[in-house]
């Protein structure tokens, strides 16, 4: 009887412990997805600080008010119907249900997943910096985050998504966000048209950023708030989610600084010196090439994938400017289309699933590339047609580019009223009070 007792006691005190330990887990799950979404907002002011450290000083109060438009922007369109769209109930394609205001898995979800899509706006804004107008921008970074992104990235990331079924693989976003961003972005830099001065008699000229230094430390605000763009994306915190989580980061870190390296080193052998711009496009490139595989990347596969994505992206750059003759201020194309594309198809070449190999060279057979082909092609002629089209409008009706005078003068004064100085925004403030 005693035995009975004690063994019923013990029982129940399991019962207790477990039910204490699956409620713990799930509050550390909603703090790590808070704080991860925390550091993707946070990598705002980094494309803020990278936009406007390579492009020209008359325009920096531009950038920063297209980067506060997007999370601002992006936040109200997506809360109100983008993430409905994104994870509504589907047909597989597109979601026919629950659209407006869905509240999801919870606001921690609805947040996290917020600053994604405000993610994919902002790669859009340094491809057309320093000749669009800000009215433009404003309608269309509506129509990306409410309509554009929302619906594709339901293909994948709502459990009834045609591409999920397919078994396709975007862990983070390297199609679902950057590419779709960065194709997007190609498309606008192509239909808004070339700074002035930057394509004479057939070539090319550099347009120097006013100052590196300002794109060096966004670079190193985008890798830190990376951690919480592919860690958070385990969405789960305990147990073996934290060990999966953390593998994510190390993998991620890896691949950032191989990538930094990949460029560095290519423009070295083939220029004869290292390039700083090309260097810090290569560490986001890295970034970019281990977003869609970060949970499916051995640490050598990670830095296989960061390394030649930071490669991939100096012939990227070169290529759409002096051969395709677009306009891309800041390599936003390249970063995040071209790499994105590379990210996602490389899972199918040397991924993992657990201890098993599933690409092309690591005993996995060719389906899973084949897979992640139609992905990369689904998500580049979606985010291409869609941009034509949105583009397409704005320029018909209200315009896409400001006037000559303008652009000679710089944004900073004609679309937000700054007041004209030499330089613009901070190097006037600079020079108005050191005199």
């Amino acid at each position: 009887m005693l035995r009975s007792l004690v063994g019923s006691e013990m029982c129940i005190r399991d019962r207790i412990n477990s039910v204490n330990t699956v409620e713990v887990n799930d509050d550390f799950t909603m703090l790590w997805i808070l704080l991860s979404g925390i550091l993707v907002f946070f990598m705002q002011a980094g494309f803020t600080l990278v936009e406007s450290g390579f492009t020209r000083s008359k325009n920096a109060v531009n950038i920063a008010m297209k980067n506060i438009l997007d999370i601002s922007v992006g936040t109200i369109s997506y809360w109100v119907i983008g993430y409905g769209l994104m994870y509504g109930a589907s047909n597989g394609w597109i979601a026919t249900s629950d659209i407006f205001f869905n509240p999801g898995d919870g606001p921690h979800d609805v947040f996290f997943q917020t600053v994604f899509c405000a993610t994919a706006a902002t790669i859009v804004s340094g491809a057309i910096a320093g000749r669009t107008k800000y009215t433009t921008y404003v309608l269309f970074t509506i129509f990306l985050t409410a309509i554009v992104y929302p619906i594709s990235g339901g293909w994948q990331w709502n459990g009834d998504g045609w591409l999920a079924n397919l078994g396709f693989i975007d862990f983070a976003g390297s199609s679902i966000v950057h590419s779709v961003g960065g194709w997007a972005a190609l498309v606008g830099a192509w239909m808004v048209g070339p700074r002035l001065g930057k394509y004479v008699d057939g070539k090319s000229n550099v347009i120097p950023g006013h100052n590196l230094l300002l794109g060096a430390l966004g670079v190193f605000i985008l890798w830190l708030g990376w951690f919480g763009f592919n860690g958070g994306s385990q969405l789960a915190w305990g147990g073996d989610d934290s060990a999966a989580a953390s593998a994510v980061v190390m993998v991620t870190n890896i691949a950032a600084a191989a990538g930094a390296i990949g460029a560095m080193a290519t423009t070295w052998l083939k220029d004869g010196k290292p390039n700083l711009g090309m260097t810090l496009n290569g560490a986001i490139s890295g970034l970019v090439a281990i977003t869609a595989g970060c949970g499916n990347m051995t640490f050598g596969g990670g830095f296989l994938a960061g390394l030649v994505g930071g490669i991939i992206v100096v012939f990227s750059i070169e290529f759409i400017d002096k051969v395709l003759k677009i306009d891309d201020a800041v390599g936003a194309a390249s970063a995040h289309g071209v790499v994105g594309a590379w990210g996602t198809l490389v899972i199918g070449l040397w991924g993992v699933d657990g201890d098993a190999g599933i690409g092309l060279f690591n005993g996995g057979g060719g389906s899973q590339f084949g897979i992640q082909a139609i992905g990369v092609l689904a998500y580049g002629v979606w985010a291409t047609v869609t941009a034509l089209i949105g583009f397409g409008i704005l320029k018909s009706t209200i315009g896409l580019r400001v006037s000559e005078e303008v652009e000679i003068k710089g944004l900073d004064e004609a679309e937000h009223g700054i007041g004209g100085f030499d330089g613009g925004g901070f190097e006037a403030w600079i020079k108005e009070n050191t005199k």
